[in-house]
């Protein structure tokens, strides 16, 4: 009870558990001395030592599990919702990182090939504008005639069609680019969610598929004579 009592004062009083566990050391060496001060050296020798053990006041590191990642298997709802949030998250979520270059690639063509469309047409847009307005001080389509090319009225129908054409043609581009960028997110998506889902798909050396001949009939007795018809039989064990 002496050594619980200097144990438990000397703990309030300081605040580092280094500092603390010398002076409980200490306090806990001049008890014993008091105590057995008088004993002869040979009664002291045989006191068990377990007794005067001194508990640590510093905690245990905590021991961390590690996670056997061969037996991981990502969740379909999880990837279905990071592949909606985050463009290629599901596939970073399944560990499938060589499908990013894939995915970030075609979303990166998509991109380029909207805003190339997009500038193309607003160019042959005002052309267009340019051509049918009859204002000599609005001539942006000359950037698109060849060399040495002039329009008068003997071509001017004719390039009027071929500008409205283009501009049709580019719009229609970039509205193409648009969904096709649209195509790729939905079938990222869509990848992330199956590939979660055949993760736990049994892939082993049992699967086996069978092909043998087989007596279609309706009687009890299967005789190829008798019978209606003969096909094949095909049987997937797994």
């Amino acid at each position: 009870m002496v050594l619980a009592a200097l144990f438990t004062v000397h703990c309030s009083l300081f605040t580092s558990p280094a500092e603390a566990q010398t002076v409980v050391t200490d306090s806990i060496v001049m008890a014993i001395d008091s105590m057995y001060g008088a004993m002869p050296v040979e009664e002291v020798a045989e006191v068990d030592s377990s007794a005067l053990q001194i508990p640590s006041l510093l905690p245990e590191p905590a021991q961390r599990q590690k996670k056997d990642w061969s037996q991981w298997r990502p969740d379909p709802q999880r990837a279905l919702w990071l592949a909606l949030v985050i463009p290629g998250g599901g596939q970073i979520y399944n560990r499938k990182y060589w499908k990013l270059p894939l995915v970030y690639g075609g979303f990166v063509g998509c991109i380029y090939a909207m805003r190339w469309n997009n500038m193309m047409y607003k160019d042959y847009a005002q052309a267009y504008l340019d051509i049918m307005d009859n204002d000599p001080g609005t001539a942006s389509y000359n950037k698109f005639l060849h060399l040495g090319r002039q329009i008068d009225a003997s071509n001017e129908e004719r390039y009027k069609t071929i500008f409205k054409k283009r501009k049709d043609r580019y719009r229609r581009y970039r509205d193409l680019s648009f969904f096709v960028m649209v195509g790729v997110y939905a079938i990222s998506v869509i990848d992330a969610y199956v590939d979660a889902e055949l993760s736990a798909f049994d892939l082993s050396k049992d699967l086996s598929l069978k092909v043998r001949p087989t007596v279609i009939g309706s009687g009890a007795s299967m005789n190829p004579l008798t019978a209606s018809a003969v096909g094949v039989n095909c049987s997937l064990e797994f």
